[in-house]
């Protein structure tokens, strides 16, 4: 009855949304599922329709392994910084802010989702420092406008965390480092069968005083006076936090997957080194919820559908007056996509969403207007055509999204071609848009007012990537351009407030150039390569074709890891030419070129342990934030991990096998 009913339920949801199917993801290295099929003789589990490769089969898209890419990098900025496309802008250290860019767009123009949920906050951007790296396994980095395949907001890409997977069999893993500045992080997961389905149990934590010393200039109008050494006060962060997952195989084919998480976090906001801030602090607690059934009908027939809920509380105090307060955001919704094959060579999918998204505010004084929240839906439509013999893929979408009083029209045609020599050709052109957010039309924060009469920003965006792929190595090398307009920017506006405004429009373009490599089991490297030619293109003789601030135009990072599991080197560099830190360019940050060494040694089986020690910013470099504060310097890092499997008793593996 089971089976019968949830069945059913997969086929109205079918018919509901006209479906279609996305195709797996070539740059995660998985195998079309019809040759998953053949090899396997089974259904396997169906994979989520929301992962970018099968949403937009022609995007440029990279995909991190989290454990490939572990050692030297702590969190996940520093991560995602190894992306081409991609640029981090850090304040601070452990647990203090870092936002993302991608492609020239604002960090309020880039998409960053949790297993498929936005993340992004009542302001439109997302902290990168409220996503403890323990919770992924995997991270997927779309770059390109987005706008057909995952909606409002994704002007310059979009990056999906997937978190990490519930297993079948009990394993129990973990890591703890402790370092420089007091600097400690844990977590800790569990894994296995639960009641017929599989589980999976996260926790995670991390502390750190951040109370590095720096040079300061007291005097700089004064050349040649030596600088003092300070020591960087109310710069301490800490959090904690859990992740549950359920997965349950209703049939053949149908998997019910329940996610839910949560984060309790606290910090200092330093201030600037011009203007510390003793007092000011923040505080924040998430929780997201979400339940979801995935389908494989049969015949190619993919559908998905989803119901989820995310809360966020968010309270300044201390610091300047205007600026406390306490800020909370709820959004949820549900959301159905199908795929359907129609004959041999035409594909077409199908997504329908509706949600809601609300802020309430205490502590600061709401517009006039009193709206804080409204409703979101979106429906989308996409069709991959297979021509020459499956040689060329051409992939037109349409996606509608009404945000509020905003519709917007996002449309897409992407290609990929397979070329002789295991040469891969993709190439886009579309539309995306950036609906003003609620805190931006309506709701007064400090000294920042709300402006009602806001339009959508707008980018439009064409790419080309010529991949060359073997079994060992991987060679990306493309090209972009966007065009960014209405961009909302504040400016000043009297008395002693700013008030956001559509003037602010840009023009970006660049080259990308992604490689990896293993020659031998024992040897690996990785390179990213971005060059970013921004220009500001607001009709003001201060501005004019000047770049956009806090866009290096050249970044790499590269890595390399060499040796067996009993004795594993890795040395990393992460480069940045300098860029602008305001439109007029008179304040400049200087470019930079870190180095990071690490080893790790690993003894055992069950259990394994692994011991590290890594060497961050080895040679000292100096470095500033985008507000001119210097970040954290040479630091150590220890740590030691666990990895445990057990293996299932005799009684259960027999019982397993009998039919």
């Amino acid at each position: 009855m089971r089976t019968t009913l949830a069945r059913g339920l997969l086929g109205l949801v079918l018919l509901a949304c006209a479906p279609v199917r996305a195709q797996s993801t070539e740059d995660a290295g998985t195998p079309p599922m019809s040759e998953v099929i053949d090899v396997v003789g089974e259904v396997p589990d169906p994979e989520p329709m929301d992962r970018a490769a099968r949403r937009d089969p022609s995007s440029v898209v990279t995909v991190i392994s989290v454990e490939e890419r572990g050692g030297t990098a702590r969190d996940t900025a520093e991560v995602l910084s190894t992306a081409p496309g991609v640029s981090i802008q850090d304040s601070g250290g452990y647990g203090q802010g870092k936002s993302l860019v991608v492609r020239g767009a604002s960090s309020n123009g880039t998409l960053v989702l949790l297993d498929g949920i936005p993340l992004n906050g009542a302001g439109g951007s997302m902290d990168l420092s409220r996503v403890p790296l323990a919770l992924a396994r995997e991270l997927e980095v779309m770059r390109g406008s987005a706008g057909s395949s995952h909606g409002s907001g994704a002007l310059g890409g979009v990056v999906n965390i997937i978190t990490r997977a519930p297993g079948d069999t009990l394993s129990l893993a973990g890591e703890l480092s402790h370092g420089s500045w007091n600097t400690t992080t844990g977590w800790l997961s569990l894994t296995g069968p639960v009641l017929d389905s599989e589980l999976l149990l996260l926790l995670h934590g991390g502390t750190s005083s951040g109370r590095f010393f720096y040079p300061f200039d007291a005097t700089p109008t004064l050349p040649g006076d030596a600088p003092e050494l300070r020591r960087r006060e109310n710069n301490d962060a800490r959090g904690a936090g859990a992740l549950v997952r359920l997965r349950r195989r209703l049939s053949q084919g149908v998997v019910l997957d329940a996610m839910g998480e949560g984060t309790l976090e606290g910090r200092g906001l330093a201030g600037t080194a011009q203007n510390p801030l003793a007092d000011a602090r923040q505080s924040n607690r998430r929780g997201i919820l979400s339940l979801r059934v995935l389908g494989d009908l049969g015949h190619h027939v993919h559908v998905s559908a989803r119901a989820h809920y995310r809360q966020e509380r968010l309270e300044l105090s201390g610091g300047p007056l205007p600026q406390q307060g306490v800020q909370t955001l709820r959004t949820g919704g549900v959301e159905a996509e199908g795929s359907l094959p129609l004959g041999s060579w035409n594909v077409v999918s199908a997504l329908a969403s509706l949600g809601g998204e609300g802020v309430a505010t205490a502590g600061a004084p709401v517009t006039s207007d009193g709206r804080t929240s409204w409703l979101r839906a979106s429906v989308r439509v996409m069709d991959d055509l297979a021509l020459l013999d499956g040689r060329l893929h051409v992939t037109p979408s349409l996606r509608v999204d009404r945000v509020g009083a905003f519709t917007l029209l996002s449309p897409k045609l992407g290609a990929r071609v397979t070329l002789p020599a295991r040469l891969e050709l993709r190439a886009n052109v579309g539309q995306a848009h950036r609906a003003p957010s609620l805190v931006e039309l309506y709701v007064r924060q400090g000294t920042l007012l709300p402006n009602p009469d806001l339009r959508p920003e707008r980018a439009v965006s064409a790419d080309v990537a010529l991949a060359h792929r073997t079994e060992r190595s991987l060679v990306s090398v493309g090209g972009f351009f966007a065009s960014y307009e209405d961009l909302i920017t504040y400016e000043a506006y009297p008395p002693f407030a700013a008030k956001p405004s559509n003037f602010a429009s840009a023009r970006v373009s660049g080259l990308e150039v992604d490689a990896e490599a293993r020659p031998f089991s024992f040897l690996s490297g990785s390179l990213a390569y971005t060059f970013l030619v921004s220009r500001n293109l607001r009709d003001d003789p201060r501005y004019y074709l000047k770049d956009i601030p806090l866009r290096p135009r050249h970044t790499l990072a590269a890595r390399v890891t060499a040796g067996p599991s009993w004795l594993t080197g890795r040395v990393e560099v992460r480069a940045q030419s300098s860029q602008l830190r305001n439109r007029t360019g008179e304040l400049v940050l200087p470019g930079r070129t870190l180095l990071h060494a690490g080893l790790s040694t690993t003894v055992g089986q069950r259990p394994a342990f692994t011991f590290s020690v890594d060497l961050k910013n080895v040679l000292d470099v100096h470095v500033d934030d985008f507000d001119g504060y210097p970040l954290p310097g040479r630091a150590v890092l220890a740590s030691v991990a666990l990895a445990l499997d057990v293996p299932p008793s005799p009684s259960t593996a027999k019982k397993a096998d009998t039919p």
